[in-house]
């Protein structure tokens, strides 16, 4: 007991299934656009970071600068003066040495 029209309706996609499959085309191609700036964002900081990691050495040698400069006078000086007493002291063995001979 179906009618014609009925018939005619249930081929033709209705208003709501038009406007569904339109804005599931927009999901999918903003998706798409979502994925390549992904990628694109991925690609940019892997090549930051591969930039960054060329300075490591540069930045090893002003670390130990900087922590050479920032010690306090009187460590700085007490470094100094023991490796003097250690300078000296191996002086004075050698002399030891040589007397004993």
């Amino acid at each position: 007991m179906s009618t014609p029209g009925a018939k005619a309706r249930s081929t033709s996609p209705t208003v709501f299934e038009q406007q569904r499959e339109e804005l599931v085309r927009e999901i999918a191609v903003g998706m798409e656009q979502v994925l390549q700036n992904i990628n694109r964002l991925n690609r940019n900081l892997e090549s930051i970071i591969a930039v960054g990691n060329e300075f490591g050495s540069v930045e090893a040698l002003w670390s130990q600068f900087e922590n050479f400069m920032g010690r306090p006078r009187e460590e700085v000086e007490e470094s100094n003066s023991r490796q003097k007493d250690e300078h000296h002291d191996d002086g004075e063995l050698h002399e030891h040495e040589h007397q004993h001979q």
